[in-house]
């Protein structure tokens, strides 16, 4: 079970959004924090989950690689998209983690049923772990390459600092959610022209 400290913002609208998001600048990326957004992402199953959240124990090397590949996907999709944020050149070391989860995506997508539900499922050629973040990778690929053309925003709560991927049907798109950053700006706004309207003589 995963204390309230690891409840992820899964606002961005993209895999590569959600990890970086995951994880606030400055702080490295927990095993707990990884294997709770593979679940919640649905890119493992929670059986799936609860067998990785004892990996560490069971086999360290495989568990440190994993969290470490996790680790530098994250930062370099996170400086990426800061550079796309401020119309910069991306630097290619930032692209080179990206790139080798990719080349790992070898192997082909299966029907798999469950309970007369059938979802794709993405089958890797290796049995590695690195396949776990194949997705995140492709989804990180895929806006690096729209470049200045993606539709990445910052939430506009500076407070906030969660990124997220507009789709909204205008593309003015402001707050990471709505019902939270939104909602907020709404009522401080809502405050600051009621006390100005107190304050008229």
């Amino acid at each position: 079970m995963l204390s309230n400290s690891v409840r992820l913002p899964l606002l961005g609208g993209r895999l590569c959004l959600d990890l970086v998001n995951a994880t606030p600048p400055n702080t490295e990326l927990s095993w707990e924090r990884l294997i709770h957004f593979l679940e919640t992402t649905k890119i493992v199953s929670p059986e799936r989950g609860a067998q990785l959240m004892s990996l560490p124990q069971f086999d360290p090397p495989a568990a440190e690689a994993l969290l470490l590949k996790a680790r530098h996907l994250s930062s370099a999709l996170r400086k990426a998209f800061a550079a796309i944020l401020r119309r910069q050149k991306l630097a290619g070391e930032w692209i080179g983690p990206v790139n080798e989860i990719l080349r790992v995506t070898e192997g082909h997508d299966e029907l798999v049923g469950q309970d007369a539900l059938w979802r794709i499922e993405f089958v890797a050629r290796e049995g590695g772990l690195d396949w776990l973040l194949a997705a995140v990778a492709r989804s990180g690929a895929d806006i690096i390459a729209e470049g200045a053309h993606a539709r990445l925003r910052l939430c506009a709560n500076p407070q906030c600092g969660l990124l997220f991927y507009d789709d909204s049907r205008t593309h003015r798109r402001r707050w990471c959610s709505m019902a939270v950053c939104g909602n907020r700006s709404k009522v401080a706004a809502f405050a600051r022209k009621h006390a100005s309207a107190g304050k008229t003589p």
